[in-house]
């Protein structure tokens, strides 16, 4: 391959959130840039966990309120797939502007034996957490329910996998995104998926 060549498609692989992970948890990592959708259904098991300042609340209460929610599960310590994970969100939420307060965003730790609050108020300040960005830790059994309740469990972190859930309102299904969507297409179908239920 001739060099201009190669500068250009690594400048073009530079902007995708999937050509971020490079280092590999697990084979799941390893797919190309771009995301599957589905639908499904997810019953919130009934567990308390810890918010990032420190507050305990029931699960149902930071997920269950009358605005759009956007979820995914991250870890503080990960360096493959949950950075560009949590910069889609933060990226996300600056393209909502003003309309970010009427969002409800939740990002969950898989790993709460290491994922304090104070470790995740500093996760959440490296990423410009809007005060309607919520990170969530807790016991691992709640962890681990709260995975499980969403498919997104595997028994061990580093086999996590991108996802990403949205839902426009309680009572309605989850909209499944798995794989790496750009700001700009997680944003579009936030869109649809909102004025869908309208």
């Amino acid at each position: 391959m001739k060099l201009p060549v190669l500068a250009l498609a690594l400048a073009a692989c530079a902007w995708l959130p999937g050509a971020l992970a490079t280092e590999d948890h697990s084979q799941h990592q390893r797919q190309s840039a771009g995301y599957t959708r589905g639908t499904v259904r997810v019953v919130l098991p009934a567990v308390t966990v810890q918010r990032a300042d420190g507050k305990r609340v029931k699960l149902a209460a930071e997920v269950d309120n009358i605005k759009p929610t956007l979820i995914n599960f991250i870890f503080t310590t990960c360096t493959a797939i949950c950075p560009p994970m949590t910069q889609v969100f933060a990226e996300f939420q600056g393209k909502l502007g003003a309309q970010a307060s009427g969002v409800n965003m939740i990002s969950v730790s898989i790993d709460p034996e290491q994922d304090t609050p104070a470790r995740l108020t500093a996760y959440a300040q490296r990423f410009g957490a809007g005060p309607n960005w919520t990170f969530l830790t807790g016991s691992t059994e709640a962890s681990v329910a709260v995975q499980k309740a969403f498919g997104a469990y595997r028994s061990d972190k580093m086999s996590h996998t991108p996802t990403t859930w949205l839902r426009a309102a309680p009572g309605q299904p989850w909209l499944r995104l798995d794989g790496f969507a750009t700001p700009a297409e997680l944003l579009r179908e936030y869109q649809q998926l909102v004025a869908a239920a309208q």
